[in-house]
């Protein structure tokens, strides 16, 4: 007997019949964490491989090359999503639905495809509640974003909800204009976000930095990101890559991932319309952003890279959507399914 085992089994058994028999047994169909790309395809070469050797055993007959096709439907199945990993959505995508009915959006997301989301609201709920809910829906909670009032007044209360809600990672979301006019303005939030990632991670919650286009401006010759890289203790805060405002500012992700490898578990993932020029002026408005795999955005380059720079979640996100959010969120989730790296 021959076998290989993916999240479950795939077993060539001999009878005493002229011919072999595929059967295909998936007890579960786990979620695979593969650390690299070469692992993903030496693991679907050797699937591959075994289906293909075995052709010659059942090409005779029609229930055997049915079940062939079965099997190359699978393994297609198991490898789709970049690395095998579930495609999470942040819930500022649709804010508006959100904000009329909680419960049926988080339905619709759930049946497009999407097994994760990263939070910005309760809605009014209470921690209990709004993670029933999510979880009644076959989601998970992964991170949550968060502003600096907050950050400055209530971190304490929000790491417990936090750890309520099932959070792995607690995300600082934006900085105002007011809150970003100068370097030492910059010097007092690090201050701030490494103390308060010292109480997240005694709660088992990992802080990140949430980057736009603007850290890539220069105040008093300083680049605002290196400055955040540098002084953002790496033991305690992470990052959270936004391809796109890297991207827009002119920047390379991929090189930026060479750069600090490791400092990246999460990843946001937008597209960026063509024929946009490079600034590094916040400027979020409808006609920047398309559905991912509709721009000008390498997306397979980026995850080629993604685990050097430490991606264990990404999500998509869209800002501003020209078409149905749900709809958006859809394409979004298509070109990710398929996408192989």
């Amino acid at each position: 007997m021959s076998q290989v085992t993916i999240g479950g089994s795939l077993e060539y058994r001999s009878n005493e019949e002229p011919n072999w028999k595929l059967e295909i047994r998936y007890r579960k169909l786990a979620i695979l964490r593969l650390d690299s790309q070469v692992e993903c395809e030496i693991i679907q070469k050797e699937a591959l491989d075994l289906m293909i050797n075995r052709r010659d055993f059942i090409k005779g007959s029609a229930a055997g090359a049915a079940t062939l096709a079965a099997a190359a439907d699978l393994t297609r199945s198991v490898f789709a999503n970049p690395y095998g990993k579930p495609i999470g959505l942040q819930l500022y995508t649709v804010r508006e639905q959100l904000e009329k009915e909680v419960p049926g959006t988080l339905k619709k997301v759930a049946a497009i495809g999407y097994k994760e989301v990263e939070i910005y609201d309760l809605y009014g709920m209470s921690p209990a509640a709004f993670s029933k809910l999510v979880k009644d829906n076959g989601l998970t909670a992964v991170s949550g974003h968060y502003l600096l009032n907050v950050e400055k007044t209530e971190w304490e209360k929000k790491v417990a909800e936090a750890k309520e809600l099932g959070l792995k990672y607690m995300v600082h979301a934006i900085l105002d204009p007011p809150e970003r006019k100068s370097l030492d303005d910059y010097k007092r939030h690090v201050e701030l976000f490494n103390k308060n990632a010292e109480l997240s991670h005694k709660a088992g919650i990992q802080f990140c930095y949430h980057n736009h286009n603007f850290e890539f401006q220069k105040l008093d010759g300083v680049t605002v990101f290196d400055y955040l890289m540098k002084n953002l203790d790496p033991h305690l805060v992470q990052f959270e890559m936004d391809c796109f405002w890297v991207t827009h500012a002119g920047q390379d992700p991929v090189a930026l991932m060479k750069q600090h490898p490791g400092r990246f578990p999460l990843l946001h993932i937008k597209d960026l319309k063509a024929g946009i020029g490079p600034s590094t002026e916040f400027d979020a408005r409808m006609g920047l952003f398309t559905e991912v795999g509709k721009g000008v955005i390498d997306w397979k380059r980026i995850f080629a890279a993604a685990p050097t720079g430490g991606m264990k979640y990404f999500f998509v996100e869209q800002d501003y959507c020209e078409i149905p959010p749900l709809e958006s969120i859809k394409v979004s989730y298509e070109y990710l399914h398929h996408l192989t790296v």
